[in-house]
């Protein structure tokens, strides 16, 4: 049965006065209908890109998709003209961004922002869009939807500013909803609310969703597969438990390692992995996470290593897989005492 979505080799490049950005390195993965799919790592690993390459928002220049195929339903959206884009961005894909003040039009009232989608989208009416307005509203949780129709974006909080960027990306009935990091900047139990929001609204309407998050608790609550990315590959995939129990590369083992009360990390100390991000710009030949790691050898430095088969479903990208399964420390780790905060 051929996937929602399957991603193949995927390249996206921006071209900068200091260099060449190198900022998806040949990620490819499959998503059926109905699934949920978590995409984690940390800022600048090429999460975001290569989402907004799916939705063809990579900007030309300096942005320049280098390779590869984005298959939905089969069709190559990579090879979609700018007319083409109509039939998808927003109505069978649609996509919720991190910062909703910023995505939100200030000078334009909520219910004509998402009247304007449905409008543009499926073709109706004013009435009918809002109509529709008004009912994604009531659906993500908004009281008195109608009235706050009229609102401009600066008049409602945080959270409910996230509900309204949900109720637009839901507006069109999409088939694949992106969610890039939609509660970050939210405390936490606004946090909970927008993730159990999600989950209804996806179970009520069958949709596929692509999470991204640097969060992995958030992740957890949410999705059964998940994709760890670095320096724009990717380091580790397949289901979340096995991956959350058992990681097998060092990058997903200092990630988890970080996180209190991760089943990797059960002892009174938190860890951080030492060293910095890489220079996009100026990547290793080999392993993007290499100068940073425990167990690098002249190998991962010299040469890239592919996604390796080490479980059901479950793919990780390192030389030394072996060596890490045998002795699974924190690459390159560094530690702070935490039994305190813990314990209190």
């Amino acid at each position: 049965m051929t996937p929602l979505l399957d991603v193949q080799q995927v390249e996206v490049a921006f071209y900068t006065k200091d260099g060449v950005v190198r900022a998806v390195n040949g990620i490819s993965y499959t998503l059926e209908k109905g699934d949920t799919l978590g995409i984690v790592g940390e800022s600048g690993s090429g999460k975001s890109v290569s989402l907004l390459a799916m939705l063809g928002l990579i900007p030309t220049p300096p942005g320049k998709i280098m390779g590869g195929k984005i298959l939905y339903e089969g069709k190559d959206l990579l090879q979609l003209k700018r007319d083409q884009w109509s039939g998808i961005r927003g109505k069978q894909i649609a996509m919720i961004f991190q910062d909703p003040m910023t995505s939100l039009n200030p000078v334009m009232t909520i219910g004509n922002q998402i009247d304007e989608a449905t409008i543009v989208n499926l073709g109706l009416t004013s009435k009918q869009a809002r109509q529709r307005t008004v009912e994604v509203l009531t659906q993500v949780g908004i009281p008195r939807a109608a009235e706050r129709c009229n609102d401009f974006p600066h008049q409602f909080s945080g959270g409910m500013r996230q509900r309204v960027m949900i109720a637009m990306g839901i507006s069109c009935n999409p088939q694949l909803l992106i969610a890039d990091e939609p509660t970050t900047a939210l405390d936490v139990t606004i946090q909970a609310q927008i993730i159990e929001l999600v989950k209804r609204l996806q179970k009520q309407m069958g949709m596929t969703v692509i999470w991204v998050t640097h969060d992995l608790g958030v992740v957890a609550r949410l999705t059964k597969k998940i994709i760890v990315m670095y320096g724009g590959s990717i380091m580790e995939s397949g289901p979340i438990k096995p991956i959350y129990a058992r990681p097998k590369h060092p990058y997903t083992i200092g990630l988890l390692a970080s996180v209190p009360g991760a089943t990797i990390n059960r002892s009174d100390e938190l860890h951080y992995i030492g060293g910095n991000p890489p220079d996009m710009i100026r990547l290793p030949a080999g392993c993007a996470f290499a100068p940073r790691c425990a167990y690098q050898t002249e190998q991962c430095l010299r040469e890239k290593p592919g996604l390796i088969e080490v479980g059901k479903d479950h793919t990780a990208a390192c030389w030394n897989l072996k060596t890490v399964e045998q002795n699974p420390v924190l690459a390159k780790s560094e530690s702070r005492r935490a039994a305190g905060s813990q314990r209190g």
